[in-house]
Parts: C-alpha cells; sequence; structure tokens
C-alpha cells in the first residue's frame, strides 16, 4: 500500500481507456483516496460512473482554461480534504485541423488553444493548488516524444509538450523548497481518446513494434505503474524529470 491516506487529485479521465483511468486505478489499489475533475455535464456523466467504480470521494467540475473555476475547485478540495498529496495533470487539446498536414499552417488561435489547455494549465493548476500541497507531495503530467523530436502530423500537440516539459523544469525549482516534486511521464502510443485524433497513429504503433528494445507497444498499466513510482516515497530524491515508458524506443538512434 505505496499510497497509504494518500489524496490524490485525477484531472484529465475521460474513459476507462484514459491514461488518467488507469493511474487512479492503480493508486486506488495503494490505498489513495481519489477525486476527479470533469468538464461541463457531457463529461461529468462519463466520469460520475468511474468515479464510483474506483471508490472516488468526489468530482467537480473544472475547465483548466477558466481561472475561476480552477480557484473554485481548489476550495472545494480545501473544503472536502483540506490538503493534497499527489496532482494528476492528464490534460490536452489541439483543434483537430492542427494535427495533420504541416506545422508551419497552424493558426494564431490554434496554437493559443493548444499551449493554454496542453501546457499552462499545469502551471495554473499548481498555482492554485501550491497552499494545498503537503509536506513532499509529488505533481505528474502526462507527455510524449513529440516534445523532443518531430512527429508526423503530431505538429502544434509537439510544441505544447515541449511547452509543458519545461514547464516541469521550472516548477520543480519553484515548488522544490517546499519538498514537492514536479515531474512528466512521457507514454509511448497508446489507443486513447486523445490519439485517436491524430492522422495516421496506426503506422506510429507498428514502428514502435518493429523498433523499440521492447519490441512491443506499452499499455495502460505500464504507466500506471511508472506514475504510482512518482506518486509515491519510492520517489523521492525525484524531481524536474522526463520519464519515459515507451518500450525505450526514445533511446534507438537509425
Amino acid at each position: 500500500m505505496l499510497l497509504k491516506d494518500k489524496k490524490a487529485l485525477i484531472f484529465g479521465v475521460a474513459n476507462n481507456k484514459s491514461i488518467a483511468y488507469a493511474v487512479a486505478d492503480i493508486f486506488k489499489k495503494n490505498g489513495a483516496s481519489l477525486a476527479f475533475s470533469y468538464v461541463g455535464d457531457a463529461l461529468k456523466k462519463r466520469v460520475e460512473p468511474i468515479s464510483q467504480e474506483l471508490g472516488g470521494d468526489f468530482i467537480f467540475d473544472c475547465d483548466v482554461t477558466i481561472d475561476d473555476q480552477i480557484k473554485a475547485a481548489a476550495e472545494l478540495v480545501n473544503e472536502k480534504w483540506g490538503q493534497v498529496d499527489i496532482l494528476v495533470h492528464s490534460v490536452a487539446f489541439a483543434n483537430r485541423d492542427d494535427l495533420q498536414g504541416r506545422f508551419i499552417e497552424t493558426s494564431r488561435e490554434g496554437f493559443k488553444l493548444a499551449l493554454d489547455v496542453s501546457a499552462y494549465s499545469l502551471t495554473a493548476l499548481c498555482q492554485a493548488f501550491e497552499p494545498l500541497f503537503s509536506k513532499d507531495a509529488s505533481v505528474m503530467t502526462m507527455s510524449y516524444y513529440g516534445a523532443q523530436k518531430a512527429i508526423t502530423n503530431y505538429n502544434v500537440m509537439g510544441v505544447a509538450k515541449a511547452a509543458l516539459e519545461a514547464s516541469v523544469r521550472y516548477l520543480a525549482v519553484d515548488l522544490g523548497p517546499k519538498g514537492i516534486r514536479v515531474n512528466a511521464l512521457s507514454a509511448g502510443p497508446l489507443k486513447t481518446l486523445a490519439s485517436s485524433g491524430i492522422t495516421g497513429f496506426k503506422t506510429i504503433l507498428s514502428t514502435i513494434e518493429q523498433k523499440a528494445p521492447l519490441k512491443r507497444n506499452i499499455d495502460q498499466e505500464d504507466v500506471g505503474k511508472a506514475a504510482l513510482y512518482l506518486a509515491s516515497d519510492l520517489s523521492s530524491g525525484t524531481t524536474g524529470e522526463v520519464l519515459y515508458v515507451d518500450s525505450g524506443y526514445n533511446i534507438m538512434g537509425i
């Protein structure tokens, strides 16, 4: 029970195929209390049964692009729990049109949207929840190799993930004196609601199987196990890092 008596906020569950779902599931199995965010009534209908299935304490509405909603969420969590030990940021979005063709054709509005939702939201959440973080709290976010290398059709999301990974380093410096760790998990390609919007995704999966050292694609459980490490005291000396969970694909050259 690596997370006994720990309180974990989960941002970004969309369905039971989500990375955030796998993370929440393994957290619960290791003793954590859970609370889940949702955005609007449509997603509430998806998140509510997931929270019930995993024994969540409560759910709350929070659009991470709206500061007042983030503030209200922090106030609610303070009222319910008083403190937060783990914050999982698994939130990203870009217009479908910006995830195909040439990156150079990205619109200004599309760029702003992707960076706001996918990168700045982590900073916004850390701002709001900093007073609630317990000593030695763990914050983690979800990245992808497209932050480091140009991936076909990943386009503006790759730029957003690069900004996210840089944000992890700067947040780790700011929150480190309080014992709070901030890290990123860079998962290999997974069949999720988010990945369904990436053109040519099946080709990416087959490439990993051919070229990664482990000769297989990862699954959600692989990411959940790595998240458990980052959430627990096992990672007490780890912060500002990007932990790859991609069957080793990121180490490969030609």
